[in-house]
């Protein structure tokens, strides 16, 4: 039998096929994978199909051979991730609000690549969570790995920070002059990461949405701060309370100070309908759960934020707040 010239990548496609193609209920026959090979090109016989396999699992591969009826069949058992194990990955990454809908398909791409074709639909299938309010700040990414190589080397930071304004427009604060800081640690919480640094102007210990910086640079200045972050504790630095909310989902028009829409966008989205109330204040309309936890929230903003309607729900924030009061007379 004549030798094709893609003979040498024979073991690489062979490996390939066993990757994308097969799992324990997409099994091959030895003229199922010369067929395949055949489509790239490389010519086999049952002989040196057998010897090959022989050959992946000495390398590690986990192929597995199985008798259904007269005849055999392989395919790859054990992998790297299983597929609950990809589900899990896959849930995180989707409900990950500090990464962008471009960064999450990135990475779900990825995760499926570890699995068969097959599988891949199966954890394509995993994902229900659409229209979720995600980062808007694709340079993240990139913030950690920045963010991690300052730590390692133990030098301080420049970058800028903005906020989003009554237009629903990013602004830099500061008038776009860099901020300065020595990270000392990086922290998931309320759906976001954080960079917790020492400011060293203030002499103070602070906290960043690293989502919201800009044009971060490692600096040759060395890390200060050692002496506050020695008795430092992370978990009771993050101990706040955030969480789910349920309840009946009703349509709300909120009032707050102009200054508060970037509350409002990072809860809600940037989609959000903005009105002005007048020259100090603003109205939106937010589909929530009416819930315990969505008074809280509410309440949690202070007297700047207001439930205008509907009726029944201003209501029931008043009896609430009442019942509040209670406690402390």
């Amino acid at each position: 039998m004549a030798k094709s010239g893609n003979q040498k990548l024979k073991m690489l496609y062979l490996a390939q096929i066993f990757t994308r193609e097969t799992d324990d209920t997409h099994r091959l026959t030895v003229n199922d994978i010369i067929s395949k090979l055949g489509a790239y090109g490389i010519n086999s016989d049952r002989k040196t199909i057998y010897s090959d396999l022989e050959e992946l699992m000495h390398f590690g591969m986990d192929i597995v051979k199985e008798r259904d009826g007269r005849n055999w069949y392989y395919y790859l058992g054990k992998r790297d991730f299983e597929l609950p194990e990809l589900k899990l990955l896959v849930d995180s990454v989707q409900s990950a609000k500090f990464i962008s809908n471009r960064k999450s398909d990135e990475l779900i791409g990825k995760l499926e690549s570890l699995l068969s074709s097959p599988q891949a639909k199966l954890l394509d299938r995993q994902v229900f969570i659409s229209g979720r309010v995600k980062a808007m700040n694709e340079s993240i990414y990139y913030n950690v790995d920045k963010i991690h190589e300052a730590i390692g080397r133990k030098r301080q930071i420049k970058f800028r920070y903005f906020r989003w304004n009554i237009k629903k427009n990013t602004e830099l604060k500061k008038d776009g002059q860099f901020y300065v800081a020595s990270p000392w640690a990086l922290v998931w919480e309320d759906e976001n990461y954080y960079l917790v640094a020492y400011d060293s102007k203030e002499e103070k210990i602070k906290h960043f949405r690293v989502d919201k910086m800009l044009s971060i640079s490692v600096t040759d200045l060395p890390r200060e701060g050692e002496e506050s972050f020695r008795e430092f504790r992370l978990p009771e630095y993050t101990n706040r309370h955030f969480g789910m909310y349920g309840g009946e989902e009703k349509t709300v028009t909120l009032e707050a100070d102009n200054d508060m829409i970037g509350i409002f966008i990072e809860r809600f989205g940037k989609d959000i309908p903005v009105m002005p109330a007048d020259g100090t204040r603003f109205r939106t309309r937010v589909n929530v759960a009416v819930s315990t936890q969505f008074f809280g929230w509410v309440f949690g903003l202070g007297e700047n934020v207001k439930i205008i309607k509907p009726k029944e729900v201003a209501d029931e924030m008043k009896e609430k707040i009442e019942r509040i009061l209670e406690n402390y007379k």
